[in-house]
Formats: C-alpha cells, structure tokens, sequence
C-alpha cells in the first residue's frame, strides 16, 4: 500500500530515501511534492492540536467557571481541569499504543475523536465541577488517540535527523494554537456562557476526523502486531528496557513537569499575583509565538549542529536561565517586576520548546517497528508524570511565583541528569557533531 497523499503526487517514506534536504523541499512552492508535504504537516499538527485546545481555549474563562460553581476569585480548584486532562490524555495513550499497532493509525484517531467530541459536550453541561472532572478526565482519553496517532505517523513516515526536523515543524503548527485559542475563547464566550467554548472543542474534532479521512494508512503490513498478551508486554518490555528511549523519556517527564504548572497556573500568575488579567492573552500568546519559533529554528540547527548535541545545549540553557531567575526571584521575595518575570520565564520556555521535540524524537528512534508502543509508552510516562510532578508546583503557588521558578531548576537539573545517562550508559554516541 503507498503511503502519503496519492491525490497530491507525495510519497513521504520514499521521498526520505531519496533526499536528506526533505524539509528544505517541503517549504519550496516550486516542487509539486511540497504540497502534498504542507498538507501533511498540517493535518498531523491539527491532530496534535487537539489536545493542547482542549486546554488553551478555556484558559480565559476559568473565572467564569469559578463563579458559576460558587469559587472565590483567587481558588485554584479549577486548575484541577487541567491536572486531569492531562492525567486522562496519558493514561488513554498506553491503551491506544497496541491497537494502532495491529489496526493501523486511522481506526484509532477516528476513535479518539469520538470519544473527545462526547466528553467535550458533556463538560458542557455537567453540573458541578467533580462531573465535569470526570468529564475532562475522559475528553483526555480522546486526546490520547490523537496524540498516539499523530507520533506514530511521523515515525513511520520519518527517520532519524528527519524526523527531528519534521517534529519540529509539526510541533511549531501545534504550539501556535496557544497564541488564537485564548483570544479565541474569549470571543466565543461573549456570544454565550462558557460552556460554548467547551462545545467548540467538540466541533473541531468533526473538523478534523472529515479532514483526516484524506489520511492513507502509514503502518506498513509487516509491521502489524498480534493483539495478544504475550506480543504486546514483549513490545512493551523493548521499550521500557532501551535505555535511550527511557533516558530521553524520563528527561521530558521532568520538564513536562514544570510545562504543566506554567500551563495551569499562567491565568493565576498574571491575573491574580500580577493583578493584569486583561492581559492574559497577550502574554500567553507571545509565549507561545516565542515557543513556536524556537521549534521552527531547531529544525535548521538539528541538521546542521546534530540531534544529541542540540539537546544537550538546550538543556544547559534551560537550567542556567532557570537558576538565573530563582536568583532574581529569591532577591525580591518572589515578586520580581511582572515584565523581567514574563520574559525570563518566556526565555526557560523556549528552551524547553527547543528540547522536547528532539527529546521525542531520539526517544523513538530506535523503536520505528513498534512505533505505536513506543508512542503510548513514552506519551504515557512523559504526560502523566509531567502531570502530577506539576501539580506538586500548582499545590504551592500562593501570592508569589517562587514554587514554578524552583521546580523549574530542580526539574531542569534531574532531566539533564537523565539525558546525561541515556547518552553514556546508553551507547548513542553515533551522533556526537
């Protein structure tokens, strides 16, 4: 079976093959392949963005819900619709991982999309926030699908250095969805009460299921898998037993970890510490337009400095700007001026979005023959303990930002620790330029 999109001439494995300079190819309008490439990068990036709206259109609104359940203005409780969203989207991944790998990528997605539109109208119109927790934490399972698909796609269709670079390019599409979603939720909401922003999310998957039915089916059929225990845990161990995959792993668990507190405590921060919470969008946005262009500019310098080597270097500038600010932060009682906060804190950010998609990518690498597994696995771990490392953060963030800058340089030091391991106990020293 060809893979790609037969409608626009583009044959992704082969092109590969082929040409090293894919990417470079992918942004030339001239090449007739470059737009069935387009088409591609976004559909997966779309894909991706699933679960990421189902948090950032609904930022603006917390307060709103917090009235509507009777919180006071400042309770965290809400932030709690983010911890289990989060909790639901990696714990679905380890489920989806073994059938995309005996079915294929696309009955998966379909039914991850199913799953999230219902649990997107049923957060709606939950009537208290415990129903709407259990509602979240499913709409998260939805999200699961999409992500496992969305991974595994790019692994079957990508390799090596390419792979990073096509990560990166997918993920600065993903990462944009910050930048309109809360501007976007906004506007919904003054059409309405919030939960229309919710029943957004539950449109946009129906966008994007009529959408991927362009998707042609990646995984090839020497790569199916039995849908049997034994298989299945054997799949499993290789992964959990390859220590280049768990070393990078563990790294974006730990900076996951610190992502999550940021992403649940942002509105607090600038709204409530800060007291600007007109500027909430603004600032989120640019964050994120700032996280989006160092993914655009990692995918030039992963070709020419190597995949290894600009995660170690990210990884030093993540913890030395980290361990700068908690400095700044400790000298004013964790108050500093709101503008050196948010562009200090913008700066980390940057250089966790320089990390994480070539963390991703050496992480799978070696495991493209189960790259559905592989996918769940690493998702699983990197999610759900990025989750609950984050609310250890959320838990302690009252009246200053000293508890996010602190996890930000622990955490920083651990990955690092990690990366440190899976590079010299792991024997992936193939890439050392």
């Amino acid at each position: 079976m060809s893979r790609g999109w037969p409608t626009c001439g583009f044959h992704p494995k082969r092109r590969i093959i082929e040409s090293p300079s894919l990417i470079t190819a992918m942004a030339s309008s001239r090449s007739t392949a470059a737009v069935g490439s387009k088409q591609f990068t976004a559909l997966v990036a779309a894909i991706m963005a699933l679960g990421a709206l189902g948090i950032d259109l609904m930022l603006p609104v917390f307060d709103d819900i917090r009235a509507d359940f009777g919180f006071a203005e400042d309770a965290t409780d809400v932030a709690q619709i983010v911890t289990v969203y989060f909790l639901g989207m990696a714990s679905g991944q380890i489920f989806y991982g073994p059938f995309a790998d005996r079915y294929g990528r696309r009955p998966i997605l379909y039914v991850g999309l199913i799953i999230y539109a219902i649990a997107a109208i049923g957060a709606a119109i939950a009537p208290t926030l415990q129903l709407m927790l259990v509602s979240r934490f499913v709409w998260g399972l939805g999200a699961a699908g999409g992500r496992v698909v969305a991974i595994a796609v790019v692994r079957d269709v990508y390799e090596g250095e390419a792979m990073a670079r096509a990560m990166s390019f997918i993920m600065a599409v993903f990462v944009t969805v910050p930048i309109v979603a809360p501007t976007l939720g906004a506007a919904i909401a003054l059409f309405g009460p919030w939960q229309l922003v919710f029943l957004f999310c539950a449109f946009y998957a129906l966008v994007v299921g009529l959408w991927s039915l362009r998707l042609e089916e990646s995984l090839a059929k020497e790569n199916r898998r039995e849908l049997r225990i034994r298989p299945i845990a054997d799949a499993a161990r290789e992964v959990v037993t390859n220590r280049q995959a768990i070393g990078y792993t563990m790294a974006m668990v730990f900076l996951f970890g610190a992502f999550t507190s940021y992403l649940a405590s942002s509105e607090l921060i600038v709204g409530e510490i800060y007291e600007r919470p007109g500027m909430f969008p603004f600032i989120f946005g640019g964050v994120a337009t700032a996280m989006g262009s160092a993914m655009l500019f990692n995918a030039k310098v992963v070709g020419k400095v190597g995949l290894r080597l600009t995660i170690r270097y990210a990884v030093i500038g993540y913890t030395t700007l980290a361990i700068g600010l908690l400095a700044v932060v400790l000298a004013t009682n964790g108050k500093p001026p709101f503008w050196i906060a948010i562009v200090w804190i913008s700066a980390v950010l940057v250089m966790h979005a320089t990390v994480i998609p070539n963390a991703n990518s050496a992480a799978i690498e070696p495991l493209g023959h189960i790259a559905g597994m592989a996918s769940a696995v690493i998702g699983t771990a990197s999610l759900a303990g990025g989750a609950l490392l984050g609310s250890i953060i959320d838990r302690n963030l009252s009246g200053t930002i000293t508890p996010l800058i602190v996890g930000m340089v622990i955490y920083g030091l651990i990955a690092g620790g990690w990366i440190a391991w899976a590079e010299v106990f792991g024997a992936v020293h193939a890439d050392t330029s």
